[in-house]
C-alpha cells in the first residue's frame, strides 16, 4: 500500500524559506511522477510543481523562480524548497504520487505572516 508522509511545514515570516519533504513507502518510487499541490482556505487545490520519473520539472507561474522541486530516489523522498515566501503562499501543501492510482499525503500547513 502506497503511503506518503509530508513534513516541514510551519509558520514563517514573509521573505523566509521552508523546505517540505514527502517520504514515500509501498512503491518503487523512481518510476513514479510526483508533484506538490496546495489548497488555501476557501479555494480549490492547485498545482504547485511536478517532477517526472526522469527528473523533468514544471512549476506554476506563481512560484517560478522561488520554489524548487527535487527528488532523491534512493531515499524515496521528494522535496520542495520554498524561498522568498509570500503571505499568498499560505496553504496546506499536499504531496501527490502517480502510480496505478493517484495517491495523496495528509498535507502539511504552511503559514506565511506579513
Amino acid at each position: 500500500q502506497v503511503q506518503l508522509v509530508e513534513s516541514g511545514g510551519g509558520l514563517v515570516q514573509a521573505g523566509g524559506s521552508l523546505r517540505l519533504s514527502c517520504a514515500a513507502s509501498g512503491t518503487i518510487f523512481r518510476f513514479n511522477d510526483m508533484g506538490w499541490y496546495r489548497q488555501a482556505p476557501g479555494k480549490q487545490r492547485e498545482l504547485v510543481a511536478t517532477i517526472t520519473s526522469a527528473g523533468s520539472t514544471n512549476y506554476a507561474d506563481s512560484v517560478k523562480g522561488r520554489f524548487t522541486i527535487s527528488r532523491d530516489n534512493a531515499k524515496k523522498t521528494m522535496y520542495l524548497q520554498m524561498n522568498s515566501l509570500k503571505p499568498e503562499d499560505t496553504a496546506v501543501y499536499y504531496c501527490n504520487l502517480q502510480g496505478v492510482y493517484s495517491y495523496w499525503g495528509q498535507g502539511t500547513q504552511v503559514t506565511v505572516s506579513s
